[in-house]
């Protein structure tokens, strides 16, 4: 019923996304799954996990927009709330490995056998539960952003200094994990992942169906996000990323609605994490790095601030031309990133959608009368 009336309330922008979500997670799978190989239709498993990935990173753009586009928090920081979730299923997943690995420890995992450790730290009971690593996803990334916006918020930090903050704070987390004794496996993180429910993690049904979850989990964020902004709640949001001290003396708890907004945009981006890690088979402290939270700030500038459709557009486009780049030219990716953002935001500063959009709207001149022809006087 709740989404029944989410989708009646969506805009032709949100409709066509929508539907070109669900032909995508349906055609791609179908292709890789019943064409053969040697059929030009047939889409190769690596595409596919590719594609995946792009999808897990539309997610995380969209969680972002939430808060930049629509509450005016720019958060330097969105990339710990998606390391975050893509650790708790990376413990999963090595939970599963069991006497599969180099050591053949049922509890131990390889690294930790490595390192001498005689027992499993508490931090990894209970992960080999998929119901509670799902959990996991969402709280540690939505504790983390509670915590942090309720004493952000009520400080009132705002603008660059939050900005700041929360760039540090994926910082200190990167530098938190690096070390061996936090029991996370150190700079090589986590790995050689071997089921997950079941299923073989590098098993072309399983990759199929990991790519569905991520369509299914972006299209579900992004209805969302939109219930969210949509409503008198979203409108509170807007008041407050235009003008926050009217907002605040007009009697609105202001870090309330921050703080819920924030600490559901984190969860959000836990669950792309946690989709994210399968598909690469990997997760390490690299992904808490400062460079990948300003990079999906670039994504969401791309696409369209405010719009949750364009942050998800500028996600996949930016990430293609990154694949691109990076195997072509990949001296020249960082440079053209740099370049991309300077032209978009003195060119585009509303990004792909939201020009288009702002187009759509714009009324056409209506012709002006023709005025009759003076008389000659006589």
């Amino acid at each position: 019923m709740i989404t029944l009336r989410l989708l009646s309330k969506l805009d032709a922008s949100g409709k066509i996304f929508l539907w070109v979500l669900l032909a995508v997670g349906i055609a791609v799978p179908m292709l890789n799954l019943l064409l053969p190989v040697d059929s030009p239709f047939h889409v190769p498993t690596y595409a596919m996990s590719l594609f995946g990935k792009y999808l897990c990173y539309a997610l995380l753009a969209v969680s972002l927009d939430l808060v930049w586009g629509y509450c005016g928090i720019l958060s330097l920081g969105h990339g710990a709330f998606f390391a975050l979730g893509g650790y708790a299923m990376g413990m999963y997943l090595m939970r599963q490995i069991g006497t599969r690995g180099v050591y053949a420890d049922p509890i131990l995992p390889d690294f930790m056998v490595f390192l001498n450790m005689k027992e499993l730290p508490i931090t990894w009971y209970g992960f080999d539960s998929f119901g509670y690593a799902m959990l996991m996803v969402l709280l540690a990334p939505g504790l983390l952003a509670f915590v942090f916006g309720w004493f952000a918020f009520r400080s009132r930090v705002t603008g660059v200094y939050l900005s700041i903050i929360t760039q540090a704070m994926t910082y200190a987390l990167l530098l938190a994990f690096f070390r061996n004794d936090m029991g996370f496996g150190g700079n090589n993180g986590l790995t050689d992942f071997k089921d997950i429910l079941g299923f073989g993690v590098q098993a072309q049904g399983t990759r199929a169906a990991l790519f569905v979850a991520s369509a299914l989990a972006l299209a579900l964020g992004y209805l969302i996000a939109r219930g969210m902004v949509n409503s008198s709640y979203g409108k509170v949001l807007l008041a407050i990323r235009d003008a926050e001290s009217r907002t605040r003396f007009l009697g609105y708890r202001v870090e309330r609605f921050k703080l819920v907004a924030f600490t559901v945009s984190a969860c959000m981006a836990g669950v792309a994490g946690a989709l994210y890690v399968p598909q690469v088979g990997i997760i390490n402290p690299s992904e808490f790095a400062p460079a990948n939270s300003i990079e999906a700030v670039i994504w969401v500038a791309v696409g369209g601030r405010g719009t949750l459709v364009g942050a998800a557009l500028g996600a996949v486009l930016v990430n293609f031309g990154k694949t691109w780049l990076t195997g072509a030219l990949p001296e020249v990716w960082l440079f053209a990133l740099g370049a991309l953002f300077v032209v978009v935001t003195l060119y585009l500063p509303k990004g792909i959608v939201g020009t288009l959009q702002a187009r759509a709207r714009r009324p056409n001149p209506e012709p002006l009368p023709a005025t009759p022809a003076a008389e000659p006087a006589r």
